[in-house]
């Protein structure tokens, strides 16, 4: 199977290039067009899609549900095919299209956590701040991954992801990796708003729903007494781009219970989510773990 799997690799990556490339404007389009054919071909992500929403907006009709479930493939689509261009384009052709607005001065290296919560442009966001860091002299960004099963595209991804100074962690990665990162005064990029088991999670509310959350940011934020604020990475009001918005500290962040703090940043992701439903990844089990007890509620 060694040459399938090289042929896929040699496919997607001329495929990525190819979409890298191509005007702007059509690679919207031709992500639409994909996402809209996602949502009508039967496949488990789309149930996963209607379920995480009917969880979370209980008052809406099923016709809502199924209009929303339709939008987010469709920006879900775009975005995926936009990666062609965050991962492969130039500085240049990054910052075209996502707009870097903070609330914090960037240059100054004092210790922060950018908490990055899934909204569809997630890696233009972390692309375009690593493209203005090199371009300005800032720190550089340092984010999360969670290792891919395909080992040339998890290579690949990692040096598309650091070629503008960045670096790239692996998620399950020490502690100390990010510390220092964050006490060197290097920006850490967490996106805590996934589902990655009991490890280092606890169950606080989500949408009203116990939601296992990951603790690392209450954590690192005070061992490494950092400041901790808010990156999130939304179409831009003509829909022909994305801001990626920086907000400032958030106060009194982190406290000494981990519980409320955890909590508070879901209610935080909430609040944004709300805003702008269709743009959040609900192709994610969010809700996959359950308290001891509870059965699945993705059957």
């Amino acid at each position: 199977m060694t040459w399938l799997q090289n042929l896929f690799n040699f496919l997607a990556l001329n495929l990525l290039r190819l979409f890298a490339f191509l005007p702007y404007s059509l690679t919207i389009y031709i992500g639409y067009g994909l996402g809209w054919l996602a949502a009508h071909i039967p496949n488990e992500r789309a149930k996963v899609v209607k379920t995480n929403l009917r969880l979370c907006f209980p008052n809406l009709s099923e016709k809502e549900i199924d209009a929303l479930a339709v939008e987010h493939w469709k920006l879900f689509g775009r975005s995926v095919i936009e990666r062609s261009r965050v991962w492969l384009g130039t500085s240049n052709q990054i910052l075209s299209f996502v707009e870097l607005q903070s609330e914090i001065p960037l240059g100054d290296r004092k210790p922060r956590i950018l908490v990055n919560p899934h909204f569809v442009g997630l890696e233009g966001g972390f692309m375009a701040l690593s493209a203005l860091g090199m371009k300005n002299g800032w720190p550089r960004g340092a984010g999360l991954y969670q290792k891919m099963k395909n080992p040339f595209f998890n290579q690949k991804m990692i040096e598309w992801r650091d070629r503008f100074g960045a670096k790239s962690i692996e998620r399950q990665s020490r502690l100390r990796d990010l510390i220092r990162e964050t006490k060197s005064g290097n920006f850490v990029v967490i996106a805590p708003d996934i589902d990655l088991g009991p490890r280092d999670s606890i169950f606080v509310p989500f949408f009203g729903i116990p939601t296992s959350t990951v603790t690392s940011v209450s954590r690192l934020a005070k061992l490494a007494d950092a400041e901790v604020c808010l990156m999130t990475t939304t179409l831009n009001p003509s829909k022909n781009g994305y801001i990626c918005r920086i907000s400032s500290p958030l106060p009194d962040f982190p406290s000494d219970d981990v519980e409320q703090d955890t909590a508070r940043l879901n209610r935080y992701i909430e609040d944004l989510v709300r805003e702008r439903p269709a743009e959040y990844y609900w192709v994610h089990k969010r809700f996959k773990h359950r308290p001891a007890g509870e059965p699945s509620l993705y059957n």
